[in-house]
């Protein structure tokens, strides 16, 4: 059951997180092994991601002291929803090379359907059209503020903060169809997790982190963020002069080498597998493919 807390300071970083409670679904913070629950989604607190990312930009609004225990909770994605899920290709230059692509003068984008969006914990269906399902471990960009035209001295004010993500793939649709099918390939049902949680930006190095990926427990991915060829604020600038950024949008930065498709042999997705991502300070993203 819910407990009460001594009231705390305020912290510059939050770990926010959407989470299942006795059936109910609420947003909270997470407090080391606790959860300090901050309303319900979808009443107290908009279920929309731009709704979401609003309210927890107002953070007089964050007053609560009623906490859970973190296993008493089923975490799920913290973030339903988004307008846009923007990806970059190609952006460590070890995996352009094991997938053996040049690296351009400008970045690779493609998109996922928000569709797409699961979260941690969560059972992904391997579809019954592929057979070349692979798992690619990325640091994700969740915007909080709207902008156009950016410049990149300007865009860390447009971030809200930074998650895990997976960038599930089937690679015999995204490369293997007439013409290549990025869309189709990287936007099955639960093809891209996030999570555990949202960790708010003010104190994220997001360009010097570790990041990894276990499969069954054995590292396949093992990279840090200061090998992004094209850097956060560049693709966030970039990227504005095309379209106009909303809060709750995510950036899906791209994925370091060690991916199955670019194994010998391939190493592709199975039934009961386990994938594991993790990054510095952010957490890890655990999901089963069944």
């Amino acid at each position: 059951m819910p407990t009460q807390s001594h009231p705390e300071e305020t912290r510059n970083t939050m770990k926010i997180a959407r989470l299942i409670y006795e059936g109910q679904a609420w947003a909270g913070v997470v407090e080391s092994e606790h959860v300090r629950l901050i309303g319900r989604c979808g009443e107290d607190i908009p279920e929309t991601a731009a709704g979401f990312i609003r309210f927890f930009g107002q953070q007089s609004e964050l007053i609560s002291h009623v906490t859970v225990p973190v296993s008493e909770a089923q975490l799920v994605a913290p973030l339903l929803h988004p307008q846009k899920v923007v990806c970059v290709g190609r952006n460590y230059a070890k995996h352009a090379a094991e997938m053996g692509a040049e690296v351009k003068d400008l970045p690779v984008i493609f998109n996922k359907f928000s569709d797409s969006i699961t979260g941690p914990g969560a059972s992904i269906k391997l579809p019954e059209i592929s057979e070349e399902v692979d798992f690619e471990a990325e640091l994700v960009v969740v915007m909080g503020r709207a902008g156009k035209d950016i410049s990149p001295e300007n865009a860390r004010q447009h971030i809200f903060g930074f998650c895990c993500g997976n960038d599930v793939t089937a690679r015999d649709w995204q490369k293997g169809r007439p013409g290549g099918q990025w869309l189709l390939g990287k936007s099955c049902d639960d093809f891209a997790p996030i999570g555990p949680w949202i960790t708010t930006c003010d104190e994220i190095e997001a360009e010097n982190l570790e990041i990894r990926l276990h499969l069954n427990g054995v590292e396949m991915q093992h990279a840090n963020t200061s090998q992004l060829i094209f850097k956060i604020d560049y693709l966030i600038a970039h990227l504005s002069r095309f379209c106009t950024w909303q809060p709750g949008d995510l950036l899906f930065t791209g994925t370091p080498a060690g991916v199955g498709a670019g194994r010998n042999p391939p190493v592709f997705l199975q039934p009961g597998d386990e994938t594991v991502v993790s990054i510095d300070g952010l957490g890890e993203l655990r999901n089963t493919f069944v």
